[in-house]
């Protein structure tokens, strides 16, 4: 198949931009940003984590992390604590933090139920699938390197 007309990963890319775009607008009453709510989010679906395990699975920078830890740290939405090893930081959300993200998931899920507004429930079912195998392929495809 000639795939060289297609544009996909660009209009991803365009999307993902607009969507962090209007994410910051939203989660600006919060004093948020799209990259610090994803740490949030993160946490709260998959439990306390280190840094690192942060890091890989947002598949972000290290330092990239370690900056947004510490601003969310400072504005009491995460806290550090010691893990086993006592050189092993693991991040939690904070009590404080976890009152208000309800308040914030609810707000998001009305803005993405607005942007799949045009979608049926079959055409959302597909794109969510398309994209859990993309992610998928493409970290079947690290795991080779």
């Amino acid at each position: 198949m000639d795939r060289s007309h297609h544009n996909i990963l660009h209009l991803l890319n365009q999307q993902v931009r607009r969507l962090n775009q209007r994410m910051n607008e939203k989660l600006k009453e919060y004093d948020l940003y799209m990259s610090q709510w994803a740490v949030i989010y993160t946490l709260h679906t998959m439990g306390p984590m280190t840094q690192k395990e942060i890091w890989q699975y947002l598949n972000v920078e290290a330092p990239t992390v370690t900056r947004t830890i510490t601003r969310l740290e400072e504005k009491g939405w995460l806290v550090r604590k010691q893990g086993a090893d006592k050189r092993q930081r693991i991040i939690h959300i904070s009590p404080e933090a976890e009152q208000r993200r309800d308040e914030i998931a609810a707000s998001i899920r009305k803005y993405e139920d607005e942007q799949l507004l045009g979608l049926t429930e079959e055409e959302e079912k597909q794109l969510r699938g398309l994209l859990e195998r993309m992610i998928i392929q493409e970290d079947d495809h690290d795991g080779e390197d």
